[in-house]
């Protein structure tokens, strides 16, 4: 199941914050900030998805994620390279290397990252 483009942003603030009750989620959003009721209502879509739980304090909630940042952008990009790239990794790692800015120093980054995975192979 995927996040709408409000509910990533939300929940890249709950990510940073860690566990958070309203006031703090209010708090971070820039200006203009949403209402209570449009947050209150993307965490009870998040909660019913599986991403967010709370804890209850009295009559407050703290809000924290339940899937980590990593494990969903790792599900973003298989799913891209799923759905434009054939399912091929090193279709999607040729587009990447020839179609971004990279800088020579970042190309050698990744190879040698590269070459640490196959030894580790």
């Amino acid at each position: 199941m995927q996040l709408s483009k409000t509910e990533e942003q939300l929940m890249q603030y709950l990510w940073k914050l860690e566990k958070a009750f309203m006031k703090d989620l209010l708090d971070i959003y820039p200006e203009p900030k949403p209402a209570v009721t449009t947050v209150a209502t993307l965490l009870k879509r998040m909660i019913g998805k599986g991403f967010v739980d709370y804890k209850t304090y009295g009559k407050s909630r703290e809000y924290f994620p339940l899937v980590k940042k990593e494990d969903y952008f790792s599900r973003h990009v298989n799913g891209l390279i799923k759905t434009f790239f054939n399912d091929s990794a090193s279709q999607f790692a040729s587009f990447f290397t020839r179609k971004t800015d990279l800088t020579k120093e970042e190309l050698e980054e990744l190879k040698s990252i590269i070459d640490q995975e196959i030894k580790n192979k």
